[in-house]
């Protein structure tokens, strides 16, 4: 398979270990405008997921996460082959404020079981997958 038709996304969960709560973006607009989801978006041709997750956290939330562990949670590949999408989970010791971009308009720092609705499609059916979130829960407890 060519590199043309492959189509790859990355995107992160960002969890507070000091308030035990993550972080949700609402979309200002796009395909699924006034959803809640998390930082991320495509990865550029020839480009590493970490060093796109990279570059889409200082985008969309307006710098850099310094000090943050960042772990691999899924990896989703579509049934067709052509399309992946890369989740992972930041963890960081405080919660802060995003600088957000024009891609979004609102966050929310919430526990897991009580997520913003509507979530992003994309979330919804990440969180719907119990291997992926017994990884989350999992992660959690690393510090």
């Amino acid at each position: 398979m060519g590199t043309d038709t492959l189509k790859a996304s990355c995107g992160a969960l960002i969890y507070c270990t000091s308030t035990k709560r993550y972080l949700f973006l609402l979309r200002t607009g796009g395909k699924y405008p006034n959803t809640w989801g998390i930082v991320g978006g495509k990865i550029e041709p020839g480009e590493i997921e970490l060093i796109a997750l990279n570059r889409e956290i200082n985008e969309e939330l307006g710098g850099e996460i310094k000090g943050a562990q960042i772990h691999s949670v899924n990896q989703y590949i579509s049934d067709g082959g052509n399309f992946t999408y890369h989740t992972f989970l930041i963890q960081v010791d405080e919660e802060f404020v995003p600088d957000l971009n024009s891609e979004h308009k609102g966050y929310c720092w919430v526990k897991l079981d009580d997520y913003p609705k509507p979530l992003h499609p994309g979330v919804y059916k990440t969180f719907k997958i119990k291997e992926t979130l017994d990884k989350i829960r999992e992660t959690e407890l690393i510090k």
